[in-house]
């Protein structure tokens, strides 16, 4: 059975410019990580985002993390090194990019942003060799907080 133009246009076609739209919106988006200029594990996780993303990572330096925490509204228990802003949202630690990606794609309704609490070994910026530690990424915002992704 064949697909008729008629056919391709109807159906297929809406659902490609819907992904299409879905990626370009998350490499339209401008993304601005603010870190602790002595810390390093920030960096490798930008160039992770970069990467992963395929698109471009502003820096800014604070001395003053936790100022830049209390004004984005991180919650305490999901503090982590550095902070990034993406279209709106809260992105906290060593999220991986695929969960960015999830995030902006799904805009999951309550969610202000998502964490990687702490610093877990072999996340994203995190690498020891084969050395890894299982975490969450937390989802936060109005809707309190849940689990959007589990790494074992």
């Amino acid at each position: 059975m064949s697909m008729t133009n008629r056919s391709f246009r109807r159906f297929v076609a809406p659902a490609l410019l819907a992904l299409a739209a879905c990626s370009s919106a998350a490499q339209a988006a401008t993304y601005t990580m603010f870190k602790d200029p002595n810390c390093g594990c920030c960096d490798h996780w930008a160039d992770h985002v970069r990467e992963g993303m395929e698109t471009e990572v502003a820096v800014t330096q604070s001395t003053d993390m936790a100022a830049v925490k209390d004004e984005h509204g991180v919650p305490a228990q999901l503090r982590s090194c550095h902070t990034m802003i993406v279209d709106g949202y809260v992105i906290e630690g060593h999220v991986p990019a695929a969960e960015i990606e999830r995030l902006l794609a799904e805009r999951p309704e309550g969610v202000r942003g998502l964490a990687v609490p702490g610093m877990p070994i072999g996340s994203p910026g995190m690498e020891m060799g084969d050395r890894t530690q299982p975490y969450q990424v937390i989802a936060f915002g109005d809707a309190g907080m849940s689990v959007f992704a589990s790494y074992e």
